[in-house]
């Protein structure tokens, strides 16, 4: 199965079950609002049943009721029919909002008791219990004529509950004609003090005395009502499933559709790479992918695209080398075939001089086909290193004594700076070589009467080796391929002063082995420095 099939297949089974899943998640939750909707029903009940309690407990009737019922439907939501238990009605909040009342709702009323609830202290005795309950009932028919003879007036009124249960009004200004006073007649208290007797005998004390109680002030207490919510034939909440299977079908739709876009956007850059790669395979270096954009499939592209330019700058460093080894050698070993050729046919006679320079010349052969296996090693990563402590400053004597003849013959100055001691973990032997070939080059490169400087210079966790000549120097142009094969600062210098060529990539490959860095600093006239840096120990 093709990629795209593929892709098009895990995208459209990812999609089917991220609208299922989608589906699943609305289906519950909007059946989680459906049950909050009943819930909330449920609270809007209760809120308009205490509401209503608190009213007619505060104000002693339902009279200027009407304004609170309207605020009522308005905050709920829910059409509100209040009306007496013998069906007088009260208020309607479908009037009350300037509409035809529509037909009520087939649920059974709610009813609300405006009566107060009498709350006694548990440590009273018997009849005491009963004296206080009759307190209570006198001081409920007090405060009830009062409390609706201020409501009528439009007095506002504020409601505390006292230690018994019953309200304790108190207006917002004082009313002419209302006055807080006892409703009844002695024959009245005797009547609620002759209905209380009994409860003290009674076992259920409290209950008795509640329903004497309530007794006794329904006749003052403002009437129950009865609450009736909804409108006839209105419908209850419902999940309406076709909007949502539709939502569903549309993303799975739309999922397939960006699935098809989105293998297409992949595979042409795939396609453009494989065609890429089987050119590159086929030995077309030159080959390279358009690349546009910064995602992940560019970055591959681009990815791709240094590959080949890094393929192609191999291959022509390999030519390069190809052809550097095959001018470094020629020249030696057409002189070295033209003496012996000359010797055979006693053209030239063998002389210890020639001889002698015979063999310098095949030495120095041998010298650059050995710095190219050390190189190649090197760069493969299969040079053998021996490592061990290492003392740099001793190091670097050792340097200056292997190379003090050299010095001396040439007349530079070869001196050694090393102030502090510093320890590496290294191949001594490897080490020494990186360190001769600066120093050789070095040398090569300074007049006589010059300096040549070895340098340790201990910074922190690095120990800095440096190499310092007081030569011509190396203009800045130069300095970026002093490290090349083969390079040399000025190509008219020959082999028996400019080495092999190959010392520097020597150098560098030994330090990078060791996880060193090396660089260069020079100025033309003045000299150069070359600096290897390595972690201490």
């Amino acid at each position: 199965m093709s990629f795209r099939l593929r892709a098009l297949a895990l995208l459209m089974l990812v999609a089917l079950a991220a609208t299922a899943a989608t589906a699943w998640l609305t289906l519950r939750q909007v059946n989680r609002q459906v049950r909050d909707t009943v819930t909330a029903g449920q609270q809007e009940t209760r809120r308009i049943t205490e509401e209503l309690s608190a009213y007619a407990y505060t104000h002693g009737t339902w009279d200027g009721v009407s304004p609170t019922i309207a605020e009522l439907a308005r905050d709920t939501g829910q059409r509100i029919r209040v009306s007496t238990e013998n069906n007088t009605l009260l208020a309607d909040s479908d009037a009350l909002a300037g509409r035809a009342p529509r037909p009520a709702s087939g649920q059974p009323p709610l009813l609300v008791d405006p009566r107060p609830q009498l709350e006694l202290p548990s440590h009273l005795r018997p009849r005491a219990r009963v004296k206080i309950t009759a307190s209570a009932i006198l001081n409920y028919r007090s405060v009830v004529p009062y409390a609706a003879c201020l409501t009528r007036a439009g007095a506002a009124l504020t409601a505390v509950r006292t230690e018994l249960g019953m309200p304790e009004v108190t207006p917002d200004r004082k009313v002419p004609g209302c006055r807080q006073t006892w409703n009844g007649s002695a024959e009245v208290v005797e009547a609620d003090i002759a209905a209380l007797e009994p409860c003290a005998k009674d076992s259920r004390r409290d209950v008795c005395l509640q329903r004497v109680f309530r007794d006794r002030i329904a006749d003052i207490a403002p009437p129950r009502l009865q609450i009736t919510l909804g409108v006839r034939d209105q419908a209850p909440p419902t999940l309406n499933v076709a909007p949502t299977v539709a939502v569903a079908a549309a993303v799975a739709l739309a999922a397939i559709l960006g699935a098809l876009l989105f293998s297409r956007a992949v595979l042409r850059p795939i396609r453009a790479m494989t065609s890429a790669a089987k050119s590159l395979g086929e030995g077309d270096l030159d080959q390279r992918v358009p690349v546009s954009g910064r995602d992940e499939i560019a970055e591959l592209g681009r990815a791709f695209n240094r590959m080949a330019a890094s393929l192609q700058a191999g291959e022509e460093r390999q030519r390069r080398l190809t052809g550097d080894i095959a001018h470094e050698l020629r020249t030696p070993l057409a002189n070295l075939r033209g003496y012996l050729e000359a010797l055979r046919d006693a053209v030239v006679e063998p002389t210890p001089e020639l001889l002698d320079s015979l063999h310098e010349e095949a030495m120095l052969q041998q010298r650059i086909v050995d710095d190219l296996q050390d190189l190649a090693l090197a760069e493969a990563g299969a040079l053998t290193y021996h490592r061990s402590q290492v003392e740099l400053g001793e190091l670097l004597e050792g340097c200056r004594a292997a190379y003090a003849a050299q010095a001396s013959a040439e007349q530079v100055r070869l001196d050694v700076q090393a102030p502090a001691k510093a320890r590496v973990h290294a191949d001594p032997g490897r080490l020494r070589q990186a360190v001769g070939n600066l120093i050789g080059n070095a040398l090569r490169h300074t007049s006589a009467g010059g300096t040549v400087t070895l340098r340790l210079v201990p910074q922190g966790q690095l120990a800095v080796v440096q190499v310092q000549d007081t030569g011509s120097g190396i203009p800045a142009e130069d300095l970026p391929h002093v490290f090349d094969r083969f390079w040399r600062a000025d190509v008219a210098r020959g082999r028996e002063t400019g080495g092999s060529g190959l010392g520097l990539s020597i150098a560098r490959q030994i330090v990078a082995d060791h996880q060193g860095t090396i660089g260069v600093e020079s100025t033309v006239g003045e000299g150069t420095v070359f600096t290897i840096a390595l972690a201490t120990v």
